[in-house]
C-alpha cells in the first residue's frame, strides 16, 4: 500500500479522534442528557478545553478533505512519488501534534504545526498541478 494511502486511512482514524475528543468534553461539561437530547436549549460558554478541543476539529475537518481529495488525485493520475510521500507524512505528523497543542493551549508551536500540515498538502497539491497544466 502507498504511503499516501496509509497517511489517507490514518487520516480518518484522527478524524474520529477530532470527532470523539470534542464529544467527550462537551457532554462532561453539558451533561449525558444533553448529549442524548435534541440539543435545541441554550448553553453557558464551553469550558476553555472544550471550545479548543471543538475549534481545533473544525480546523481538521477544514483541510483534511483537500487532503482526500489531492491524495485520491495524485493516486488516480500516478503521480505519487518520494514528495508526496513526504508531504503526506508531514501532514500527518503535523496534525497528530496539532490537536494535543490546541488542548494544551499552546499558541505559537500550535500555529508552526498547522503551517507544517499546510506544506505537506502543498507537496500533494504540487504535482497535481503541473499536471493540469
Amino acid at each position: 500500500m502507498p504511503i499516501e494511502i496509509a497517511v489517507l486511512i490514518w487520516g480518518c482514524v484522527l478524524a474520529l479522534v477530532h470527532i470523539f475528543a470534542a464529544a467527550h468534553v462537551k457532554t462532561r461539561q453539558y451533561g449525558a442528557s444533553w448529549n442524548m437530547g435534541a440539543r435545541d436549549e441554550s448553553l453557558p460558554p464551553p469550558a476553555p478545553l472544550t471550545g479548543r478541543l471543538v475549534r481545533a476539529q473544525a480546523n481538521y475537518f477544514e483541510t483534511f478533505p483537500i487532503l482526500a481529495v489531492l491524495i485520491l488525485t495524485d493516486a488516480w493520475l500516478g503521480l505519487f512519488d518520494r514528495w508526496t510521500m513526504i508531504g503526506a507524512l508531514l501532514w500527518l505528523g503535523a496534525r497528530i501534534a496539532y490537536l494535543p497543542l490546541y488542548a494544551l493551549g499552546v499558541p505559537v508551536v500550535r500555529t508552526l504545526a498547522f503551517a507544517v500540515s499546510m506544506a505537506g498538502i502543498v507537496m500533494l497539491l504540487w504535482p497535481a498541478l503541473a499536471a493540469a497544466v
